[in-house]
């Protein structure tokens, strides 16, 4: 007997990420991600699952252990736990504490006598007056930073002396070592005006520059004004492997090489009009790796970041692994094996293991273990075409003995270059428990999403609401024609871009009957001037100047709002600060619109993929009550 998920399940889901496959190709280490219910905390432990199969054990106990790596000979696992780096032996034993405080990005050097690592430099007394001379002060998740910086540190395995190799008044990300260890390459935006811009540059620095109170001097390589992240160096040092773009404009990031000399990169993915996906939060994708002379990367085909294939100057999907999305990517280049997370219609993710000809083997299976009576509702895919000839591709959410006639929620994703996937999904798990009710769920890749090539990415540029409102009304209005759902119970909900849109629509259309919108933002002006991106989203997303900042905010129309509105904000929400959402909701209040604000102490704008359990749990449960009894007891 099977049941669909309820929020309530987000307590015992448990999903794999991060996995990294050992020198040999047999063992692959991965996080396993959970709930502590009584804590009130994610949890992570470091797991181990063996290629030629059997049972998965558990490697570490957590609470708070992410990022593990394996030394270059495979005896020795690195990993972070709460912030500092520990290694393991790969066999069993206790771990052992070697450094940092605040330590991502772990990196072995390529003789496993070294570990580099990402760090604060410095501390910051957060009880002292703030001194701002720059717009990178604070950073979703982690507040206000202040002076510090994320720098490059090295530490020594064997003895634990830890070098801090880079200062400056900039931060560092991806490093990577080069083949025979003695450089190290990393992103920066360094200069005085690097706040002002998306862009950063790739670097480069001596190691051994570094050490008796001195750093390593940076030499910049290539262009400092677009966008490269440095993957893996070439095999003879001569270049690096980059994601990236040549300018620092709003558009899809290819796959390049860099070489040392300098000069303009070379494009390598010049051929593929898809966006090179090397990972986020919210934003599915994988590192790029070598294997052999090929290049494994993931990139967003229709909404779905899928593995490709760079071989001889043609990069293509891999065929066997087309079913799945996947997130991750770890290479054996002795053994021809690659590790990733596959995701499909019924699985949110699972370890899997990609065989020397692309055979596709899964691993492992959390999902049924935890959830073991669960049965998840798959989407089916249709495409729309606008009324001025776009196709826009929707994805559909109901259970099929549902009968016709029954409400719609309509939701948008964020970004707004984010996408809907069509595998299963672990943070919106409303929709499987308003789908069980007999909903239908509509989600659009509308203009602006991610996954259908550059011109479609960049087409809601300078439009927001305006480029892309008809993209969501007319599916809208075809369902309800056809007779799927009810025109007099639709409602509408979003996060992020999607909670401004949720916005836009209540205020510029009599459509929508209950209105869930999350993570708002509600005017452009002040956002410009108050988010961690302002610079950037007022800059390249609207430009136009103050003028066009208000006529595309929501906020000019709230007269407009008829609709019950729920507004869902983390407090300590940077990218989109809760202003954004208090504003929405004195707007509402004072026009007597049905309103309701809820706020989640001390979430950042990523708390509903990452925050606190209890409050993903609660965020999921809010908007499926709220929708289901405004849909069913409309204002008079």
């Amino acid at each position: 007997m099977t049941r669909s998920i309820s929020p309530d399940d987000l307590y015992d889901l448990r999903l794999p990420s991060d996995p990294q496959v050992s020198p040999d190709g047999e063992r692959v280490a991965y996080v396993l991600t959970g709930a502590d219910r009584a804590g009130d905390r994610t949890t992570g432990e470091v797991w181990e699952v063996r290629v030629a199969g059997g049972a998965p054990r558990r490697l570490t106990e957590g609470p708070a252990d992410a990022a593990p790596r394996w030394s270059p000979d495979g005896v020795t696992l690195a990993f972070l736990r709460d912030g500092a780096l520990y290694t393991l032996p790969a066999d069993g034993g206790e771990p052992t504490r070697l450094a940092g405080e605040g330590a991502r990005s772990p990196v072995w050097s390529p003789d496993g006598t070294r570990i580099a690592f990402v760090a604060p430099a410095g501390e910051f007394d957060r009880t002292a007056p703030v001194v701002i001379d720059r717009l990178d002060y604070k950073a979703d998740g982690a507040g206000r930073t202040g002076p510090v910086r994320a720098h490059l540190f090295v530490a020594d395995v064997k003895t634990g002396e830890v070098v801090q190799v880079t200062a400056g008044d900039y931060h560092v990300a991806f490093p990577v070592w080069s083949p025979y260890g003695a450089r190290l390459a990393f992103a920066a935006a360094i200069g005085e005006r690097a706040d002002l811009s998306t862009a950063n540059g790739l670097y480069v620095v001596e190691v051994a520059d570094a050490g008796a109170g001195r750093t390593a001097e940076p030499r910049l390589v290539g262009s400092a004004t677009g966008i490269a992240m440095p993957c893996a160096w070439y095999a003879d040092g001569s270049a690096l492997l980059v994601v990236g773009r040549a300018t620092a404009d709003i558009g899809i990031l290819r796959l390049m090489r860099q070489p040392l000399a300098g000069g303009p990169a070379e494009v390598l993915t010049a051929g593929l009009d898809r966006n090179v996906m090397y990972g986020l939060p919210g934003y599915p994708g994988a590192v790029p790796r070598f294997a052999g002379a090929d290049v494994l990367f993931a990139a967003r085909d229709r909404g779905v970041s899928r593995l490709y294939r760079l071989s001889g100057g043609t990069a293509e999907q891999i065929p066997q692994t087309a079913a799945f999305g996947v997130s991750g990517l770890s290479v054996a280049p002795a053994s021809g094996r690659a590790v990733t997370v596959v995701a499909d219609r019924a699985r949110f993710g699972e370890i899997a293991a990609v065989g020397p000809a692309d055979e596709v083997t899964v691993l492992t299976d959390h999902q049924a273990r935890s959830l073991p009576d669960v049965e998840l509702i798959a989407c089916t895919e249709r495409d729309f075409v606008i009324s001025d000839g776009t196709p826009v591709h929707g994805l559909i959410i109901r259970d099929p003995s549902a009968p016709p006639g029954g409400p719609l929620l309509l939701d948008v994703h964020g970004g707004p270059h984010n996408a809907w996937a069509s595998h299963a999904d672990a943070i919106h798990v409303y929709h499987q428990t308003l789908a069980a009710r007999g909903w239908t769920i509509l989600a659009l890749n509308v203009r602006g999403s991610d996954g259908y090539g550059e011109d479609f990415y960049r087409a809601v540029v300078g439009g927001w609401g305006e480029h892309d409102e008809r993209d969501f009304l007319e599916p809208v209005a075809a369902l309800v024609a056809e007779g799927l759902v009810d025109g007099e119970r639709v409602a509408v909900t979003g996060y992020s871009y999607g909670g401004y849109m949720a916005c836009w629509l209540s205020a510029r259309t009599g459509t929508f009957t209950a209105v869930a919108a999350g993570g708002v933002v509600s005017d452009l002006l002040s956002l410009s001037g108050t988010s961690d991106e302002g610079e950037a989203l007022g800059t390249l997303e609207i430009g136009g100047g103050r003028d066009r900042l208000v006529e595309l905010s929501p906020l000019t129309y709230v007269d407009g709002v008829r609709a019950p509105t729920l507004i869902l904000h983390g407090d300590a929400d940077e990218t989109c600060p809760v202003g954004q959402a208090e504003q929405w909701f004195h707007a509402l209040r004072a026009r007597s619109v049905r309103t309701r604000l809820v706020l989640y102490p001390g979430s950042s704008h990523l708390f509903i993929l990452n925050g606190r359990p209890s409050h993903r749990v609660d965020y999921n449960q809010r908007v499926a009550d709220w929708v289901t009894r405004h849909t069913n007891e409309p204002e008079e």
